[in-house]
C-alpha cells in the first residue's frame, strides 16, 4: 500500500510537494524524503504532529528521544511506521523543520493506493522554492513584531488557517503539473 501525501506552507504561496511513499515506511523514512524534496541539511530537530481535523496538534512523534514524563507515550520517527499512526485519506500532519520559530509544512494525506509497494519515498511532483530552512533569528523578531500589529507574516497578509481545511486542499492535484519522478 502505498500512502501519497501532498505538503504546502503557509510562507511561500506557489509552494506545492507531492511525496509517495510505502505505508509500511517510517517517519523516518518521510522525515528524509521531505528533507530531499526541499534541499534542507539533515540533523535539525524536527517532529511530526499528527493534527486534527482543524489542524489542532494532537499526537507528536520525533527525530530523536526527549525527555517527556512517563504519563505521556513517546514516539521516535525511526520506530513509527506510517500505517500504525494513519489510516484515512484527508488525515492531517503537521511537519515542524524549525523549533525556534515553529515553522513548519502542512501535510494531507491525499491518497490510499492499494495493490501498490514502493521500495523507495518518491517526490512526484514539485512546485515553487521551499521556504529558507533557517530564518535569521533577529529577521524573525522583527517579523514577529509585524504580526503583533495585525499585519502580514513573511509576506503573506492573505494568508488563513482555513485554507488548509480539507477544502482548501481540494482542486491542488490539478493545479500540480506532471514530474519526472525524482526517487530519494
Amino acid at each position: 500500500m502505498v500512502f501519497r501525501f501532498l505538503m504546502l506552507s503557509d510562507e511561500v504561496e506557489d509552494f506545492k510537494r507531492e511525496i509517495q511513499i510505502d505505508a509500511d515506511a517510517t517517519f523516518l523514512d518521510l522525515h528524509n524524503a521531505i528533507l530531499s524534496s526541499v534541499d534542507y541539511k539533515e540533523g535539525e530537530m524536527s517532529s511530526f504532529f499528527i493534527c486534527s481535523d482543524n489542524w489542532e496538534k494532537e499526537r507528536e512523534i520525533t527525530l530523536t528521544e526527549m525527555d517527556t514524563s512517563s504519563e505521556e507515550d513517546s514516539y521516535i520517527m525511526e520506530d513509527s511506521v506510517l500505517n500504525d499512526f494513519l489510516e484515512d485519506e484527508k488525515q492531517k500532519l503537521m511537519y515542524v523543520f524549525d523549533y525556534m520559530t515553529e515553522r513548519s509544512f502542512f501535510i494531507e494525506l491525499r491518497e490510499i493506493i492499494t495493490g501498490k509497494d514502493l521500495d523507495e519515498a518518491i517526490c512526484t511532483k514539485s512546485i515553487g522554492d521551499a521556504p529558507a530552512q533557517f530564518v535569521d533569528f533577529n529577521d524573525f523578531e522583527v517579523k514577529s513584531t509585524v504580526i503583533d500589529t495585525g499585519e502580514n507574516f513573511y509576506g503573506d497578509e492573505g494568508y488563513d488557517l482555513d485554507e488548509l481545511d480539507a477544502e482548501g486542499f481540494d482542486g491542488l492535484d490539478d493545479a500540480l503539473p506532471p514530474s519526472d519522478g525524482e526517487n530519494f
